[in-house]
């Protein structure tokens, strides 16, 4: 059985797709907002010292959101 991959566990230099979001924050509507969409393909960019918070590229733009708020979006690794 294959462990549900969230925001918070990728890894750079792989591509990923946003399978589901657990809307309920309103933070991660904010998000939504900026193209974190179910569908969208991402990379990450950055994390700062630490780990959090992360920088991903999406749609030519970069945004930057902390983990806490990461796992929220459930994501898949594309080929």
């Amino acid at each position: 059985m294959t462990k549900t991959m969230t925001l918070k566990d990728i890894k750079p230099g792989n591509c990923y797709r946003v399978d589901a979001i657990d809307a309920g924050d309103p933070a991660v509507q904010r998000l939504m907002v900026l193209g974190l969409v179910e569908g969208a393909e991402l990379k990450l960019a950055s994390a700062a010292i630490g780990g959090d918070p992360i920088e991903l590229h999406l749609y030519g733009i970069s945004v930057s959101l902390r983990r806490e708020h990461a796992r929220h979006f459930t994501v898949s690794a594309l080929a």
